[in-house]
């Protein structure tokens, strides 16, 4: 294991689409002297820890590699978690940025040196110190546990979907899965192959339209491989269909109807009871939750040994679930399949600004709230990459990511011509950025579909998604705009990045 530097320009945390490629862009502008610390063993972030079966991604395969790493090898339009691990590793592998990657390293703490102007960071391993303080750790990368009365005590095989124990046989076993969302619909229909009974606790039922899903021709393979204009046509033409959503979401929700009905057919094709079709069938708005995909859940749950319950679950005692109504499931295997922290990122606990204050802190009134989604006012040099309200509905994070990093190096070449030592968002031009988003946010299906999701925060504002077009997010990013900063100058020898 690599020895840590004790000082760096640039610290980036995590190795997953964001960090990666932040490393990556970082070396290509001269700015050699970074590290990237990953608290696991490998690359891929999300797409390293999820492994449950039937991973896979919901965004076409097209628009789920960086614009300056194609990937020809895709094997479908929809490519499963293996492949997009195995993309990533990849292209770490080829960039040439591995030897400044420490795994195995866990940030800590952060706290802001007002007088060095410099970040000090403590892990697992020693502490390094940065100029910048660069976060990719994600807004899907701690799970979260359901509190659910008892659970603590239960003695059979207990997991989060996102935390998958390969060593458990499901073979002939009752299992519970609770939950839902995005990991369950694709995890479900697997478990039902082989476990002896499957109980699936929903609490809101989703949306779930078919999943237009199809192996890649070997002629479209080879094209993509020794023609690159072929897949940069394909990448073009799915960005701008996925774009076309973006009305139904945030401007006129009627736009949405054509994916209603498709949903509705999906389950009247995969649920031949009227009664369970009725209970899987929403009573919100379509887009107001995730939208999900899929050919197979439906019709998992028509299956004899799989019960879908919608009571409330009250308890869980040693072995069994049991729910308001006062019905006791037995179980083997407990999976909780409820979703990530994204509201209330765990790493902003550990990350503290001017006057020691934490971003947890910060944020505890008002929720999450920064500038382009990227720095906060009161944490100099500190760049957030998937941070507030730059999640989407309808398209690839990829490309979101990808203009964050253009902006965050704009930063860093201002900083270096400027002889800028340190930087911040001024407070006005923070609120004035977020006044606006959420203004536009009153008028999105997310607001006025009659749900309540994981997009919204304990205040009920959505802090989560961006209410516009990707486009719009690119050029509003596409410059560092000094005139909305308080600068820095340095107040010592220490290098400013060039």
């Amino acid at each position: 294991m690599q020895t840590l530097p004790t000082a760096v320009t640039h610290l980036v945390v995590g190795a997953g689409f964001a960090g990666l490629g932040m490393a990556i862009k970082l070396d290509e502008a001269g700015e050699t002297d970074f590290l990237v610390i990953e608290k696991d063993s490998d690359v891929g972030g999300t797409w390293r820890a999820n492994t449950y079966p039937g991973a896979a991604c919901d965004v076409p395969s097209q628009l789920y590699s960086f614009s300056f790493a194609p990937n020809p090898d895709w094997s479908r339009s929809f490519s499963p978690q293996p492949e997009i691990h195995a993309y990533l590793r990849r292209v770490a592998r080829e960039s040439g940025v591995l030897d400044r990657v420490a795994f195995d390293t866990t940030l800590e703490e952060a706290r802001y040196d007002e007088q060095a102007q410099r970040w000090v960071v403590r892990t697992n391993r020693g502490e390094v110190s940065a100029t910048t303080l660069i976060s990719g750790s994600g807004g899907l990368s701690e799970p979260r546990l359901p509190e659910i009365d008892g659970i603590e005590g239960f003695q059979g095989e207990l997991f989060h979907s996102a935390r998958w124990d390969h060593d458990v046989d499901l073979t002939g076993k009752r299992v519970a899965v609770i939950g839902t969302g995005a990991s369950s619909i694709q995890l479900v229909p697997e478990v039902a192959k082989v476990a002896g009974h499957v109980d699936v606790y929903q609490r809101t039922a989703p949306y779930v339209i078919p999943r237009n899903d199809r192996r890649y021709t070997r002629l479209e393979r080879r094209l993509f491989r020794h023609v690159p204009a072929v897949q940069k046509v394909y990448r073009t033409a799915t960005y701008w269909a996925r774009e076309s959503y973006v009305p139904a979401f945030t401007w006129q929700p009627r736009l949405a109807t054509p994916a209603r009905r498709a949903a509705l057919l999906n389950i009247a094709r995969g649920i031949p009871d009227p009664v369970l079709r009725d209970r899987v069938t929403p009573d919100y708005a379509i887009g107001c939750k995730r939208i999900l995909i899929s050919n197979s859940y439906y019709p998992a749950l028509a299956r004899d040994h799989v019960d879908l319950v919608t009571d409330r679950i009250a308890k869980v005692t040693g072995d069994a679930v049991v729910t308001v109504d006062g019905v006791e499931r037995p179980v083997d295997v407990l999976i909780v399949a409820t979703g990530f922290h994204t509201t209330e990122q765990p790493i902003a606990e550990r990350i503290h600004g001017r006057g020691g204050r934490s971003l947890s802190q910060v944020w505890a009134d008002t929720g999450m709230a920064s500038y382009k989604g990227t720095t906060t006012h009161g944490f100099p040099n500190l760049f957030q990459l998937v941070g507030a309200n730059t999640g989407l509905g309808h398209s690839s994070m990829v490309f979101m990511i990808e203009s964050q990093i253009a902006y965050v190096l704009d930063a860093i070449a201002s900083m270096g011509i400027n002889r800028y030592a340190a930087i911040e968002p001024r407070r006005d031009a923070q609120d004035a950025w977020n006044r606006d988003l959420q203004r536009r946010m009153r008028r999105t299906v997310w607001s006025t579909g009659g749900c309540s999701s994981w997009y919204l925060d304990e205040h009920g504002r959505n802090t989560t998604l961006w209410p516009r077009t990707t486009y719009t997010f690119r050029s509003l990013l596409s410059r560092f705009d000094v005139d909305a900063y308080d600068v820095e100058a340095a107040r010592s020898d220490e290098r400013i990045p060039s």
